[in-house]
């Protein structure tokens, strides 16, 4: 039978002598790099706003806030860029030059002194001037804008390469290849806290810009040594188009009456494999209804107007959007609460940070979350993962709410240690000097550190798998962003939480919570409020969670087809 034209558009063509694990070095050379390059800056930034372009530390946390949000508004446009128009391959060669440009102008601040703000022993230091601000912010915004090319599309365009659904262990192979993967991000992650972080506190920031400059440079040259190797997937259509269409006919076809349960003569459906659009989101099914086949359809089977008829598959497409929708928001508040670190910079600050003899920089015990997850994953996929029975292992439902439930944990451990290294620096008599080293070990963090990394090897991941489940192959690099979106708009919430927190309690002359003073602040309250929020936010994820219901409406999207690869070779 021949197939139809949608499935070949939808449909790839295998060249099996592209692709495949040879094509690993490259890619993960690439994306190791860069996050080697970029993460520490990321972490490191608070210190760099407070000690060099003299922000208040409320001020640079939203400075950090909403450079994170941009960081991860970004991918989501650049994620329909990619499967709609360019292909991955090319928006993350894009993205990496892209952001290349921007670690060399923030390396550009570091080197030209009269980049940033004069700054003398003897006398109070000036405030930055725009253009000196300017000069900042555009290397932010470039850095931004290549992360809208990089974290979008690398995870999907290295699951091109391996994905062999003839493999009848296809399914556990891109499971455990999610877990790995992130671990592989997270140890890049960890060695640029650790190092990276340290060079630039220790060697001066001109060292510490510059040394990621290179990391960058060689990451780009990697990637693009592999191009003649890799599997790239062409776009096929216009997904905003294709979901303007669907809600357009729908629209259209609002008085018609939905036809009678499991029957797909009614639909259109092109031959597709979804031939009936399922119960959720019911209204959307009207945009499929044929209504006069001899009207509706020309000589080839295709739509007259396909702003008035759409396809089953195409009205899923935009329903696996929906659908996912609840839940996705439960994420904001998630990444919002364990986004806090800038905060905890601040506070390791003011403790003993010296560990076996060795002065630790204050962003560096934020490695304990990657060394957490790390663990988490390898345990939970090499001991735990073979121990259940077949398919009986926690499901990512119930992973991610377990998440938010450790992230609670982790907040309210938070606030407490919070509240006692604020009574010894009182007990200590520093209430008016917060430069002051209190007797409290800095390690009193890490507990907290280590929830935080336990609920995002948890809930982070399991969003992963989640949205790549219930996308088709052509949305791949939008499901998997929808995890990286969360926290761009956790970020924004984070830096309108602090705003208003700031402004809120400072009324009548009160001392804020989050004061430049961190002693005579309250941070230890907004931890509290963090807690309550979150509280709630797990009480909204069960319910949201119990109404999607079954997450196996569709269980494969491209069964028909998806052998099949369609390989741009230019």
């Amino acid at each position: 039978m021949e197939m139809p034209m949608e499935q070949k558009k939808a449909t790839p063509k295998v060249e099996r002598k592209k692709g495949g694990f040879r094509t690993m070095p490259f890619i993960i050379a690439n994306e190791t790099f860069e996050k080697v390059a970029n993460v520490g800056l990321h972490v490191n930034m608070i210190l760099y706003l407070l000690q060099e372009y003299n922000f208040d530390p409320a001020t640079g946390a939203i400075i950090v806030f909403l450079w994170n949000a941009l960081s991860n508004f970004i991918p989501m446009i650049g994620a329909f860029v990619s499967d709609s128009w360019l292909g991955r391959f090319r928006v993350i060669a894009l993205g990496t030059i892209i952001d290349l440009v921007g670690l060399v102008v923030l390396w550009l601040t570091a080197i030209i002194r009269r980049a940033r703000p004069e700054c003398h022993n003897d006398e109070a230091c000036a405030n930055p001037t725009a253009l000196q601000l300017l000069f900042l912010f555009s290397s932010l915004a470039l850095m931004a804008l290549g992360a809208g090319g990089i974290r979008p599309c690398t995870l999907a365009f290295t699951a091109d390469q391996i994905s062999n659904p003839e493999n009848p262990k296809n399914e556990r192979t891109m499971k455990s290849f999610f877990n790995w993967y992130y671990v592989s991000v997270g140890v890049s992650v960890a060695i640029s806290v650790i190092f990276i972080v340290y060079i630039q506190v220790k060697a001066g920031w001109a060292i510490g810009f510059g040394i990621p400059v290179g990391l960058m440079s060689f990451s780009t040259m990697m990637f693009f040594l592999g191009s003649s190797l890799y599997v790239k997937v062409k776009p096929n259509r216009s997904l905003l188009t294709s979901f303007a269409q669907v809600t357009a006919a729908a629209w259209k076809n609002r008085h018609l009456s939905l036809p009678p349960t499991n029957s797909d003569t009614w639909y259109f459906h092109n031959d597709s494999i979804l031939v009936q659009p399922t119960d959720k989101v019911r209204f959307l099914n009207k945009a499929c209804i044929l209504k006069n086949r001899e009207k509706d359809l020309d000589s080839d089977g295709m739509p007259t107007d396909p702003w008035s008829v759409c396809t089953v598959r195409q009205v899923e497409e935009l329903k696996a959007i929906i659908k996912v929708f609840p839940i996705w928001s439960t994420s904001i508040i998630f990444a919002t609460t364990i986004s806090q670190q800038s905060f905890s910079v601040v506070q390791a600050r003011t403790m003993n940070r010296v560990v076996f003899h060795t002065d630790i920089p204050s962003t560096s015990f934020t490695v304990c979350i990657i060394i957490t997850l790390t663990i988490w994953v390898a345990i939970y996929d090499r001991l735990l993962v073979p121990l259940f029975p077949k398919g009986r292992a926690l499901s990512v439902k119930q992973r991610m709410g377990i998440g938010i439930f450790i992230s609670c944990l982790a907040t309210a451990m938070a606030a407490w240690v919070e509240r006692k290294r604020r009574d010894e620096a009182i007990r200590e008599g520093f209430i008016d000097n917060p430069k002051g080293v209190v007797n409290m070990s800095a390690l009193w963090l890490v507990p907290q550190y280590c929830l935080y990394g336990l609920a995002e090897g948890l809930n982070i991941i399991g969003q992963i798998e989640f949205y790549y489940s219930q996308f088709p192959r052509a949305m791949s690099s939008i499901a998997i962003t929808l995890c990286t979106f969360s926290f761009g708009v956790g970020n924004l919430v984070g830096s309108l939480i602090v705003k208003v927190v700031n402004d809120g309690t400072g009324k009548g002359g009160k001392v804020r919570w989050l004061a430049s003073n961190i002693n005579r602040g309250h941070y230890d309250y907004y931890y509290a409020l963090l807690l309550v929020l979150s509280l709630v936010n797990l009480l909204c994820f069960l319910a949201f969670s119990a109404a999607y219901g079954s997450t196996q409406d569709i269980k494969n999207w491209d069964q028909d087809f998806a052998p099949e690869k369609e390989i741009d070779n230019k």
